[in-house]
């Protein structure tokens, strides 16, 4: 096995593994490692069946079934994530995944079925060095708030009045810390993102505002991302407790469509 640098700041791509097949303590303690060093990890070529990709991302916890995303049948702990023609993708914001959960994932791993010819790239950023790369005084000015995260204007705008009260109450608002630490490596990073945090918590709304968009703006500076270029069966695994991702949509109306399982996480310190 083989760990390959993408950029000096995120990413890498580990060769020599094939993940269909069992994979003993020692290697999956390494493959562990790397994601928590690099952020996200890719494997090429690995034409892996459901069960193989169910029971490679058990061995990193549980896993999550998504309320809202489209599952493969018989398999509900696997998102069939398609776009084409006629669902056209809507997804090209900078986020972490389910961040509305009071405990949010721990990773996601993502396969590609089919890929456009060209275009369909995906974009991660590092959320640690995205914090240490702020100012003193915004650091200052974050240090100890909390932030409220909502399913809600992402996932509840197709839903009907009934089934949105319904799942609000099974999800109610989240509250986690504006800046987390890692609970592996204890390194710090920026933990609100575009997609779900609805504010900073006991702030003046438009201070609210202002910050978060100082914050999310740190996703978007090109120092701290790596780009991936999708082929079939390239699988990523990335860290959302220390990374942010943004699935371009550039390839309407081609047709791009990808398998993720998603480990269960902790309740962000």
């Amino acid at each position: 096995m083989n760990i390959t640098p993408l950029t000096p700041i995120i990413g890498a791509e580990i060769g020599g593994i094939d993940l269909g097949k069992p994979l003993n303590d020692e290697t999956i303690s390494v493959v562990r490692a790397a994601l928590v060093e690099w952020k996200v990890i890719f494997f090429r070529d690995q034409d892996i069946t459901t069960s193989e990709h169910i029971a490679f991302a058990r061995r990193f916890g549980d896993l999550e079934i998504h309320p809202f995303a489209p599952k493969k049948e018989g398999h509900p702990e696997v998102l069939e994530l398609e776009n084409g023609p006629n669902n056209k993708s809507r997804i090209n914001v900078w986020h972490s995944d389910v961040t509305w959960r009071f405990e949010p994932s721990l990773g996601s791993i993502l396969r590609a079925v089919e890929v456009p010819e060209v275009g369909g790239d995906t974009m991660w950023a590092n959320m640690e060095a995205a914090y240490e790369g702020l100012d003193d005084a915004l650091k200052e000015k974050i240090e100890g708030r909390i932030a409220s995260h909502d399913f809600m204007a992402t996932f509840g705008r197709p839903l009907s009045d009934e089934k949105r009260a319904e799942m609000r109450e099974r999800y109610p608002i989240a509250h986690h810390p504006v800046v987390r630490t890692h609970p592996e490596s204890g390194r710090r990073s920026i933990y609100v993102n575009a997609a779900f945090t609805s504010g900073i918590d006991d702030m003046d709304p438009d201070e609210s505002h202002e910050i978060l968009q100082r914050l999310y703006f740190q996703s978007r500076i090109p120092e701290y991302q790596v780009r991936f270029q999708w082929r079939c069966n390239s699988i990523a695994f990335w860290d959302n407790r220390g990374a942010q991702h943004y699935p371009v949509s550039d390839y309407f109306p081609a047709v791009r469509r990808m398998e993720r399982v998603t480990v269960v996480g902790d309740r962000p310190a």
